[in-house]
């Protein structure tokens, strides 16, 4: 991980910008700053995108696959909320291992990367009392 995001420092300085996984492109010109303070405070910024932006960029993917597959299904189940890299559910009792079955590997499969995405699932009558 430190070298990936020495990496991803090097190449700030050097283009100022950063790229997330799928593209996404971030000025980042304090980076270069002749003032040390500014230059420092930025080289942390210039180290997150790459690792905070694809996960928004993965539960969206997955979110479009998983309603798709709601709606094809004949699912009475809602994605009703997405919160960072979570996603809540309205489903009937009844559909809850179908729904399992289906949302776990649209998540876990939404992209081939070198390291697994894994899924963990609760369910409950509320979102206090998941288990």
């Amino acid at each position: 991980m430190k070298e990936y995001l020495d990496r991803s420092l090097a190449e700030a300085r050097k283009t100022g910008v950063t790229r997330t996984l799928f593209g996404r492109i971030r000025p980042v010109p304090e980076v270069t700053s002749p003032q040390p303070n500014l230059r420092n405070s930025r080289a942390h910024g210039a180290q997150t995108p790459p690792l905070q932006a694809p996960r928004r960029t993965l539960i969206k993917i997955a979110m479009i696959a998983i309603d798709r597959q709601l709606a094809n299904e004949g699912f009475q189940a809602k994605m009703i909320l997405q919160v960072h890299d979570e996603l809540l559910f309205e489903a009937p009792h009844a559909e809850m291992d179908r729904l399992r079955k289906l949302v776990r590997p649209a998540m876990e499969n939404v992209y081939a990367l070198t390291v697994p995405l894994v899924v963990d699932m609760k369910a409950g009558p509320n979102w206090r009392d998941m288990k």
